[in-house]
């Protein structure tokens, strides 16, 4: 391995307060979105937004994910139904009493219509390990935690954007492994329907945790 010198713009105190504080501010007004337009957003745009996922650090820079970018109204009417299905059994008795209650004040349903109406649909895949060519496989290294970190980086790059975002997790997912073909060392991360709000758009009014509840300073 070949090393190079690090490509790091030194700001002043100032500056680095100042772009803190207001990347800070930029994320804390990002809101998880249920109501789509299904205004177009171009394929660069979910390229770029990807490709900054894919620049996150990981366990021996393995990168051990993949994304699907789906547009196709087919494929994408193939996902809401088989989330749809696995969600009405959660919803009908697989979730417990407990997790029902807790979603109750946040109105939602089986029903996922923005897997239709959101112009694309990004699902990230985990590599639990790497494939090499005659079905051998190399060990990858902290795969939830890499993958995890590049999702981080996909949502605050679609917020950046002035995108929307939602993180839909249909339990169990390995439907997505059969709707978009994947090989058998990937597995269904997240599914991230992406564009921009429906004008009608409501979010519940949330709270988040305090400075003082997040933070222990030694």
């Amino acid at each position: 391995m070949t090393f190079k010198k690090l490509n790091h713009i030194r700001k002043s105190q100032d500056e680095t307060r100042h772009d803190a504080h207001s990347f800070r501010k930029l994320l804390e007004e990002r809101r998880s979105v249920r109501e789509f337009s299904a205004e177009s957003v171009p394929a660069s745009v979910i390229e770029d937004l990807i490709m900054t996922a894919s620049s996150a650090p990981s366990g021996a820079n393995k990168q051990p994910w993949s994304f699907c970018a789906v547009q196709d109204p087919l494929v994408k009417r193939q996902i809401r139904l088989a989330a749809e299905k696995e969600e009405k059994l959660n919803y009908g008795g697989r979730m417990s009493d407990e997790w029902l209650k807790d979603l109750e004040p946040f109105g939602t349903t089986w029903e996922k219509p923005f897997l239709e109406v959101a112009p694309w649909l990004i699902v990230v895949f985990k590599q639990t390990y790497e494939l090499l060519p005659e079905e051998e496989k190399a060990k990858n290294y902290y795969v939830n935690e890499s993958v995890g970190i590049a999702a981080g980086f996909l949502i605050a790059a679609i917020h950046q954007a002035g995108l929307c975002t939602l993180t839909h997790t249909p339990s169990p997912m390995n439907f997505l492994e059969k709707v978009l073909n994947r090989p058998k060392n990937e597995k269904a991360f997240l599914l991230l329907p992406v564009g921009y709000p429906s004008p009608a758009a409501q979010v519940p009014e949330l709270s988040k945790k305090t400075s003082t509840q997040v933070i222990t300073y030694f």
